[in-house]
């Protein structure tokens, strides 16, 4: 049995998360509380020019304007490796339950959640669609598909900045503060 084509594979499993993800937003309890709606704009505006330019990158993976090539079966490969990505981020996401929230709010009954994939990375969802999109920017190998990848990091580091101020404000700063103090932002490691 032959494998699909790397472009088929990326769309499989990019696809099928945004579906999962998209149906799983139903589960969520009611927001309490949100930020100004001003304060949103720019995080979303940078994922989402972020996510176009790692689209129209990836669909020159073939062509000669690639900084580098990772062949056929390399790009095969990668397509698999984004699967980390959206399994850890989909365990953050079922870890939160009715916590979870694809914008930046406070849920009734709201607390720090610190366990799960949260006890290695305060934004554990973040970091697996940072991870998947950093392999898909790796098998595209163009310019734009990497613009896109710095673009969506950026927006994604908005957001959690703008999710964490948002929540000391609501839940306290040392309720939330002893867990910044603890966990890292985005990557499972301490920088500095």
């Amino acid at each position: 049995m032959q494998l699909p084509g790397p472009d088929v594979l990326f769309n499989l499993f990019w696809g099928g998360w945004v579906i999962s993800w998209v149906v799983a937003a139903s589960w969520s309890s009611r927001a309490v509380a949100k930020p100004a709606p001003g304060d949103i704009w720019l995080y979303r505006g940078a994922a989402t020019l972020g996510f176009i330019l790692l689209t129209i990158g990836g669909r020159h993976q073939w062509r000669a304007d690639r900084l580098w090539d990772v062949g056929y079966r390399g790009a095969q490969l990668l397509a698999f490796l984004t699967i980390p990505g959206f399994l850890f981020a989909w365990w953050a996401r079922l870890h939160l339950g009715r916590l979870w929230s694809g914008t930046v709010t406070r849920k009734q009954d709201h607390h720090v959640v610190d366990t799960g994939p949260s006890a290695l990375v305060r934004h554990p969802i973040y970091t697996g669609l940072i991870e998947a999109c950093l392999v898909s920017a790796i098998a595209a190998g163009t310019a734009i598909s990497l613009a896109g990848l710095g673009i969506i990091t950026f927006g994604f580091w908005l957001k959690a900045s703008l999710e964490e101020r948002f929540l000391v404000q609501q839940l306290g700063a040392e309720a939330y503060g002893a867990y910044r103090r603890r966990v890292p932002m985005l990557l499972p490691i301490r920088l500095g």
